[in-house]
C-alpha cells in the first residue's frame, strides 16, 4: 500500500480529514485510493488561504493589524464624523406617504407617465411560501405541486439556480419523501431568470426592512409570476427576515408561514446526529453547518449583534436565535402560520384552515393525504436532554427580550 509523501503534510496542504488519516507517516493510504486527485480538488474549492497554511497565516495577522487600525480609527470622534458623513443620505430609505400622488395631475401634459395598467407586484393570486430549512417547506411545495391549476416554484432564491440546467445538476434529497422526477420542471424554458438572479441573496441583505430597494429581486419574483401558467406559488427558505419588503412591495399576495419545533429542526439540520455532539464548541462546528448557520449569522449580526458566533456557547445558541427571528416575522408579516408537526399529523384539519385563508377553494384532499410522510418526532432527545436544550434556549429568550423590548422602548 502506498503512503502520502511527507512533505504534503508538513506543508499543511491537507484537509482535516487528510490530516487525521496520515498525522502518523506510518499510516498508509487504501489500495485504489487517488490521493492526489481528492488533494486537488479540495484545493481548487478552498479559498487560497485555506489550502496554503502558512499565507493564511500572515493573512490573518495582517488583517487584525489592519482592521484593529480602522477600529482604533473609527472610535475617534474625527472617524465617527467620517462614517456619518459617507453614510448621511446613502442608507435605504423610502417615504412612508405617497409622494407622488401630491403631485397628480402632472403639471406639464407633455411629460411621459409611468405604463397604466395594474403591475405585476400589485397582483392578488401569489402565495409565498416562507419557512426555515429543514422545516417541512418542500412537503408543503409539493402539496401545491400536486394541485390542478397551480405552478409550484421550488426555492427560487437556492443557489442550483433551477432555471440553468449547467448550473443545478441532478441531485435529489433522498429525505424528500414523495417529490416526482425533480425540483426544476416548473422552471424549464424560464432562463431569463438568469438575467435578474444575484447569488448575493444566499448570503447578502437576508433581513429587508419595508424600505429596502432592490429591483433585481423584485423582477425576478414577477417574472415567475408572469410566466406560471397556473396560479403562482413561491416556496422560499430565505425571506424569513424579509418579509417586512416582501409585503410592501407584493402587498396582495398572500403569505403562508411554516414552522417546526426547533429541537427536531436542528437534529435535522445535522443531518447525522453524532456529527456535531452537545459539548462541541464553535470554532468546531464549520464543517457540520449544512445549512448555512453561519452564513446566515455573518450577515444579521449587522441587525442583531446577538447573533456574533464568538459570543454563542454552542452553535444551537445560533440556530435557535435565527429560528425564533424567524418564527417572529412569519407570525407578525404572514396571513397564516402553521406548524409542520400539526400539518403531517391532522392535514385534513390544518388544511381546511390553510387554504381558504390563500383563496384556494377547492382541493382534492385524498391526491395530497397520499402525499403525507411522517417523519419520526422527538429525535432531539436521542441528542440531548430537556435540561441541556431548555438551559441553551432560557438564555437566547433572555438576550431577545432584552433586545427586542430595548428597541421597543426607544421606538
Amino acid at each position: 500500500m502506498r503512503k502520502i509523501p511527507q512533505d504534503l503534510r508538513n506543508l499543511g496542504l491537507l484537509s482535516p480529514s487528510e490530516s487525521y488519516i496520515t498525522q502518523k507517516s506510518s499510516v498508509p493510504i487504501r489500495p485504489g485510493f487517488d490521493w492526489q486527485s481528492k488533494l486537488m480538488n479540495e484545493m481548487q474549492q478552498a479559498p487560497w488561504h485555506e489550502r496554503w497554511k502558512t499565507l493564511g497565516e500572515f493573512r490573518n495577522r495582517c488583517r487584525n493589524q489592519l482592521f484593529g487600525v480602522a477600529r482604533q480609527m473609527s472610535a475617534t470622534e474625527d472617524g465617527r464624523q467620517i462614517s456619518a458623513d459617507m453614510l448621511r443620505g446613502l442608507l435605504q430609505w423610502r417615504p412612508e406617504e405617497d409622494l407622488l400622488a401630491t403631485a397628480a395631475p402632472p403639471p406639464y401634459p407633455e411629460l411621459g407617465q409611468a405604463p397604466s395598467g395594474t403591475p405585476t407586484c400589485l397582483r392578488s393570486d401569489p402565495i409565498f411560501i416562507t419557512a426555515r430549512f429543514r422545516s417541512g417547506s418542500t412537503f408543503l411545495w409539493n402539496l401545491f405541486r400536486n394541485m390542478d391549476g397551480y405552478t409550484s416554484y421550488y426555492e427560487p432564491f437556492n443557489e442550483r439556480r433551477w432555471f440553468d440546467p449547467a448550473a443545478r445538476g441532478e441531485r435529489i434529497d433522498a429525505t424528500h419523501k414523495n417529490v416526482a422526477e425533480n425540483y426544476w420542471q416548473e422552471y424549464e424554458g424560464l432562463t431569463e431568470l438568469g438575467h435578474y438572479f444575484d447569488a448575493a441573496w444566499h448570503d447578502r441583505q437576508l433581513y429587508m426592512d419595508a424600505g429596502s430597494w432592490n429591483p433585481r429581486m423584485k423582477r425576478y419574483v414577477e417574472l415567475m409570476i408572469e410566466k406560471a401558467p397556473g396560479r403562482p406559488v413561491l416556496q422560499f427558505n430565505r425571506i424569513d427576515l424579509r418579509l417586512p419588503w416582501f409585503r410592501r412591495t407584493f402587498p396582495n399576495a398572500k403569505i403562508l408561514h411554516l414552522y417546526r419545533h426547533p429541537r427536531d429542526q436542528w437534529c435535522s439540520a445535522l443531518m447525522d446526529l453524532k456529527c456535531f455532539p452537545k459539548d462541541g464548541r464553535m470554532s468546531e462546528f464549520a464543517p457540520h453547518d449544512k445549512f448555512y448557520l453561519r452564513v446566515w449569522a455573518s450577515d444579521l449580526k449587522y441587525h442583531f449583534p446577538f447573533l456574533d458566533e464568538n459570543e454563542a456557547a454552542h452553535p444551537y445558541q445560533l440556530f435557535y436565535f435565527v429560528w425564533k427571528l424567524s418564527y417572529l416575522f412569519g407570525l407578525r408579516d404572514a396571513h397564516h402560520s402553521v406548524a409542520y408537526e400539526h400539518l403531517v399529523q391532522d392535514p385534513q384539519a390544518e388544511l381546511a384552515r390553510l387554504f381558504p385563508a390563500v383563496g384556494v377553494a377547492t382541493y382534492d384532499f385524498e391526491k395530497l393525504n397520499a402525499l403525507v410522510a411522517k417523519p419520526d418526532f422527538g429525535k432531539w432527545k436521542k441528542y440531548a436532554d430537556d435540561d441541556w436544550f431548555r438551559s441553551h434556549e432560557s438564555h437566547c429568550e433572555a438576550v431577545l427580550a432584552e433586545f427586542l423590548c430595548s428597541h421597543h422602548r426607544s421606538a
